[in-house]
């Protein structure tokens, strides 16, 4: 191969590592500063504001899939009763881990959502030991040290149990887990997830309205889209992690999702939520778990 050809390939590959960098940094980010959204709808209770987050969101998930010709994979997605079953699941839990996010957004409970998605790498961590039979690294046993005692401090001297915390972690790890066993892609996945819950949303939105609990449409255009953009400003980040997935490493995927709960304590902060002793000395021992734990993830990752 001439000089010139390894350059182009060199500059190519380049190209392709930074166009997923800036989509990694774009996904996290949007993720982070997703609780704006939530307190701009904070007078739509958390379930009407799932229930529309479902709605919408089908049919962009549904360009997409039709875009990228994928629809072969959701046929045999349905056909397989094993692949629907587990979807099934994580279709219920992944509705679950959303609702409590938005409830304790709009509640101000924004720490205790950064602080599950903190902890939720080490969850994951946990999961690997448990579930495929790995083993936990030096690193990787003191950061949930760390952790466990971070949180024991919030709890014990705080006076405040972060259930809202464990639970997005532990739920979402377990999304995660089930989501490994299924044998499809991720926007596949996703599109089969949403077509089973979106009758239940629209069934469920469709009663609301009937029974006047919720009147869709009559705020003017301004709250019926901002309702309506729950979709999209769920899909978007999701796309640019999709492309982010594909062009880095695990490793580097790692280390980008902490800017998602950094950004999310910083909304937290600015919201006015008190910013006491013992949430201090807990986010203090998550950040130097977070240091210890991606230490080891990027450290390993170079030497495969």
């Amino acid at each position: 191969m001439s000089q010139p050809d390894n350059n182009q390939n060199i500059a190519a590959s380049n190209r392709y590592i930074r166009n997923g960098l800036f989509n990694g940094i774009a996904a996290f980010s949007l993720w982070g500063v997703l609780p704006y959204y939530f307190i701009l709808v904070r007078e739509v209770s958390p379930f009407v504001v799932l229930l529309h987050r479902v709605i919408w969101a089908l049919p962009i998930i549904m360009i997409i899939i039709h875009s990228r010709r994928q629809w072969l994979a959701i046929r045999d997605a349905f056909r397989d009763r094993k692949i629907l079953a587990y979807l099934c699941a994580s279709a219920i839990i992944l509705a679950g881990n959303w609702l409590v996010y938005i409830a304790s957004v709009q509640q101000g409970q924004i720490f205790q959502a950064s602080l599950g998605y903190y902890i939720n790498p080490l969850f994951f961590a946990l999961a690997g030991v448990l579930v495929m039979d790995e083993r936990l690294s030096t690193a990787q046993l003191t950061a949930f040290m760390f952790a466990t005692v971070g949180i024991g401090v919030l709890t014990v001297s705080g006076g405040q149990f972060p259930w809202i915390a464990l639970f997005l972690g532990i739920s979402f790890t377990i999304y995660g887990v089930i989501r490994k066993k299924v044998v499809i892609g991720g926007m596949e996945g996703l599109l089969v997830e949403h077509a089973i819950l979106f009758p239940l949303a629209l069934g469920s939105l469709l009663i609301l309205v009937a029974k006047g609990t919720v009147i869709f449409g009559s705020g003017g255009i301004g709250s019926t889209a901002t309702l309506i953009a729950a979709g999209p400003l769920s899909i978007l980040p999701l796309m640019c992690f999709v492309v982010a997935a594909r062009r880095l490493t695990l490793s580097t995927i790692g280390i980008l999702q902490f800017i998602g709960p950094t950004l999310m304590f910083l909304v937290a902060v600015l919201q006015g939520e008190e910013l006491t002793v013992p949430r201090i000395i807990c986010f203090g021992c998550i950040w130097i778990a977070v240091i210890l734990f991606s230490g080891d993830a990027w450290a390993a990752s170079r030497r495969r």
